[in-house]
């Protein structure tokens, strides 16, 4: 099949390139020639700011595709143009979204169906992703546009772009520093790992039971904040110091009540546009222990979703188990010299654990 892959140099996209290629597709990339990566022989590369519309036509007018995989495109601006440009004219559409755009529940898991929320308390980036997604619904009903969307769910593995996650904790761990888990670490979470990721959007191509659906693709298993941990240590190879967050100190926390300072990763955070009011409390939080969408599920509760639609439609089940994807990223991590080269901001979790310790 040919596919092309927008972006497709760095973490999910770069992934679904290996993907693709390991299974005989023909790939082509499309992105501004910016990023290097190790992409594998015979993956061509067309070079377009798809923010700029005209140039983005230009490239692709007279480019024949059978399924597009849309892994960069996060605004209703950037996928306009790509409409226009491939109406009638590609077999399937598939659009990366996000498991933020879903409404808080007690009710797990969180399924397809359940509701999205485009209120105060979404992100402007959940709230941009459920914009392409109803952008895509309406040219699906209209004109049968094929589209399909994979909504991913704090995905989980190597060359991860945001470290604050599984690198921070690696670190920490290699480190001997205290591990802050947030109240009494029974809530759940749950992430899939970037090859499995891969490898559900490569078994959606071109399947038509797919047209006009939105999927969760993320792991099968569910883990407790502790147990996050827990499973980290192990496979580090040390025994972890924990410090549990009192719940009224997390809830001060999260409603911005208490501003530690004494961190430049604070610093760095608040000069970022805000999307609301305390964003930056939550986005700390996130860097203590991952969490889906802070801003949505509070600080203190449970989050996982079902795939069984997913299954159901295409066959696809994720090969790694929780374990295992810590396993292999740690691997990586110190195959890539990491553990000796990469550093983080720890006075955050200092200004904290003295507050908790009442020091």
């Amino acid at each position: 099949m040919r596919v092309l892959v927008m972006g497709g140099t760095r973490f999910n996209g770069l992934a679904l390139v290996h993907e693709l290629a390991r299974h005989g597709h023909a790939v082509t990339i499309l992105n501004r020639g910016v990023s290097e990566a190790r992409i594998p022989f015979g993956v061509r590369r067309l070079v377009a700011d798809r923010t700029d519309h005209a140039q983005l036509r230009a490239v692709l007018r007279d480019e024949e595709f059978d399924c597009v995989q849309d892994i960069s495109a996060y605004t209703i601006d950037d996928i306009e143009p790509m409409i226009e440009v491939f109406r009638g004219r590609v077999r399937h559409y598939i659009f990366a979204s996000s498991t933020v755009i879903y409404a808080p529940s007690d009710l797990l898991p969180i399924r397809v169906t359940h509701p999205v929320d485009l209120g105060p308390h979404q992100s402007e980036y959940g709230r941009n992703k459920l914009l392409c997604e109803q952008r895509l619904w309406q040219e699906h009903r209209e004109h049968g546009f094929p589209a399909s969307i994979a909504a991913f769910s704090m995905v989980f593995g190597p060359n991860n772009i945001i470290p604050e996650r599984e690198q921070r904790m690696f670190s920490r761990l290699l480190q001997g520093r205290p591990v802050l888990i947030p109240g009494d670490g029974t809530m759940l979470g749950q992430v899939g790992h970037v090859d499995d990721e891969a490898k559900a959007l490569r078994m959606m191509m071109g399947n038509p039971n797919t047209f006009g659906k939105r999927y969760n693709v993320t792991g099968k298993d569910y883990y407790s904040a502790e147990g996050y941990v827990d499973t980290f240590a192990r496979v580090v190879g040390v025994t972890p110091e924990k410090a549990f967050i009192p719940a009224p100190v997390m809830d001060d926390i999260y409603a911005d009540r208490i501003r530690l300072e004494g961190s430049t990763f604070r610093a760095n955070i608040e000069t970022r546009s805000a999307p609301q009011q305390g964003w930056q409390n939550q986005a700390i939080i996130n860097s203590l222990l991952q969490r889906l969408a802070p801003n949505e599920h509070h600080w203190n509760r449970s989050v996982f979703f079902s795939i069984d639609e997913l299954t159901r439609d295409t066959g696809w089940e994720p090969d790694y188990t929780f374990p295992a994807m810590v396993e292999q990223t740690y691997e990586w991590y110190r195959r890539e010299g990491l553990d000796r080269t990469r550093s983080f901001d720890f006075g955050w979790e200092d200004a904290l654990l003295a507050r908790v310790r009442g020091e």
